[in-house]
């Protein structure tokens, strides 16, 4: 076996895959798969540079995970970042780091690259014989039939990203609608207010008419989300007592469900949204904006479900390794 590791840094985290790839079948056998909040995209969206003290986080992230990489012995490694390292003028600041950190020169990926991944790694495993791809929900309710097309998004910090296709991608577009984009851009009070919230669902739905002038939003029978926002609204809507994957990865989430936890976070603090137990400390400002993304999503494709998705970029990038 071949044995890779996958980073993924984006606006908000930083996450990385150790994983063997089988010979045969390409399946990855996961080893070690972790993740920390660095805040990378701290500012960009105001003033197109990345801020010293969100390099520095990121770096010592870095360094954690060259140990990592370095006690599992994998044979090859990817970085790939995503959105705040694509819209910061001082990038080369940011690759020099990671470089002396990791030896590999981080590849600063285009949105479209970004959904390929995104879309290879959240349904590779789904379409795999076995995996059970026609037990998945449709769009409109029952069981998916073969040769019918999902909808990827994965709703990132700086971006989202759309893809649909079956076992390849047909369309991708990605757009700047991230839960950090949106969070910095308009949110001033606690709980948010009236106001910022109408102005968030304005960015995201003028966001979600460029990203159909590529991708045909509604032509996708089941919709898959992924990341961090999409995650844990599912952990919040199957009431964890704690973060589970096992029990989130292929959760499907009705879109009730999904209104009625966005309602509860629009109306809750920080300190209530920090109390509930699946809520990652990093994600405590930023999931309102989250939720509502996966909310408008859900309601201009008129998805009744979403099947929800812990296998996503990072995924992606490993096989891309292999």
């Amino acid at each position: 076996m071949t044995r890779v590791a996958g980073i993924d840094c984006g606006t908000n985290s930083i996450r990385l895959l150790v994983a063997d790839v089988h010979p045969e079948t390409g399946e990855l056998i996961e080893l070690d798969r972790r993740m920390t909040i660095v805040r990378l995209g701290q500012g960009v969206d105001r003033t197109g540079r990345l801020a010293p003290e969100a390099l520095e986080r990121t770096f010592a992230a870095c360094r954690a995970y060259a140990a990592v990489i370095e006690e599992l012995g994998a044979e090859r490694l990817r970085f790939v970042a995503t959105s705040a390292s694509r819209d910061a003028e001082n990038r080369d600041e940011f690759v020099r780091g990671v470089v002396d950190i990791l030896g590999v020169e981080p590849e600063v990926i285009s949105g479209d690259q970004e959904a390929e991944f995104s879309f290879t790694g959240a349904t590779a495993e789904l379409e795999k014989e076995g995996a059970g791809a026609e037990s998945l929900p449709r769009k409109g309710g029952g069981g998916r039939r073969a040769g019918e097309k999902y909808l990827v998004v994965d709703i990132g910090g700086g971006s989202t990203e759309f893809v649909v296709g079956n076992k390849q991608v047909e369309a991708a577009r990605s757009v700047d609608i991230g839960c950090v984009r949106l969070t910095e851009r308009h949110v001033r009070h606690d709980p948010v207010s009236a106001e910022e919230a109408a102005a968030i669902r304005t960015d995201i739905r003028a966001a979600l008419d460029l990203a159909e002038e590529t991708v045909p939003l509604e032509s996708a029978e089941t919709l898959v989300g992924l990341a961090g926002s999409v995650t844990t609204v599912a952990a919040i809507a199957l009431d964890l007592p704690e973060y589970d994957s096992t029990k989130i990865h292929r959760a499907v989430i009705p879109y009730e469900q999904v209104v009625a936890v966005t309602e509860r976070l629009l109306a809750s603090t920080h300190d209530e949204r920090a109390a509930i137990p699946v809520m990652h400390p990093g994600r405590v400002d930023v999931i309102v904006a989250g939720a509502l993304v996966l909310r408008e999503i859900m309601e201009r494709t008129g998805a009744r479900q979403v099947v929800v998705s812990e296998h996503d970029i990072l995924d992606g990038i490993a096989l891309s390794v292999a």
